[in-house]
């Protein structure tokens, strides 16, 4: 049976963006799975292992804030980045000023969650590589805040705490919240990866918590 591997995060600010909103940024109510997993990757990532969210603890009451921020409008074109490497040369920069948007946002303020997670070896993970080891890297990792990338909540100017929690009953309660929060972003599969597609599931949120392991996700 995996190990199941918990972690507390907290943050100022987050933004799990919705996909139906095109211009503005409107947040989810809680974190998605996806983001959930990306802070278990951000301290230990293998090509071996894969990250599965099982169960999401809210730990404060879901508050909002609307906020304004200067966005970029473009990004450098793939193409300029190809001919760029194959010359050894070439123009790649972009001038903030002549580019900037406003945008407003719906974000969520103050945030604290519980995350559990466990990973499962992939099928050609490989003879020199077994469970016992990522489980050591990763407690270790955990237990000193040590991240391959800063951990964030869903932007990455979001950046957050985070804790290994060894004791889930000694810790804070969940918000004493249930409701049905709607189709939530789940993950993308990436079978094809030229044209990854979004999964979603129904978000029940039962006393603070979102069970995952026995959720139905459609494509």
């Amino acid at each position: 049976m995996s190990r199941t591997y918990c972690l507390e995060v907290t943050g100022d600010f987050a933004c799990f963006t919705r996909p139906e909103m095109k211009v503005e940024r409107v947040s989810y109510d809680v974190i998605t799975p996806s983001a959930a997993r990306a802070v278990f990757e951000s301290i230990l990532w293998k090509p071996a292992i894969r990250w599965r969210v099982v169960r999401i603890e809210v730990l404060k009451p879901i508050r909002w804030i609307s906020l304004r921020r200067n966005e970029v409008a473009s990004t450098v074109s793939a193409r300029n980045v190809q001919v760029a490497m194959n010359a050894g040369k070439g123009h790649l920069g972009l001038y903030i000023e002549d580019d900037r948007q406003q945008r407003a946002g719906l974000l969520l303020r103050d945030v604290a969650y519980r995350l559990h997670a466990q990973f499962d070896m992939v099928n050609d993970a490989g003879d020199n590589n077994n469970a016992t080891k990522f489980h050591e890297m990763f407690v270790r990792r955990a237990e000193k805040g040590q991240c391959i990338n800063q951990p964030y909540l869903g932007c990455r100017e979001f950046a957050c705490d985070f804790r290994l929690v060894a004791d889930v009953n000694a810790s804070a309660a969940p918000i004493a919240e249930t409701r049905d929060l709607g189709w939530m972003l789940y993950d993308l599969d990436f079978t094809s990866p030229a044209n990854p597609q979004p999964q979603f599931f129904r978000a029940l949120l039962s006393g603070g918590v979102i069970d995952l392991e026995h959720v139905e996700v459609r494509g």
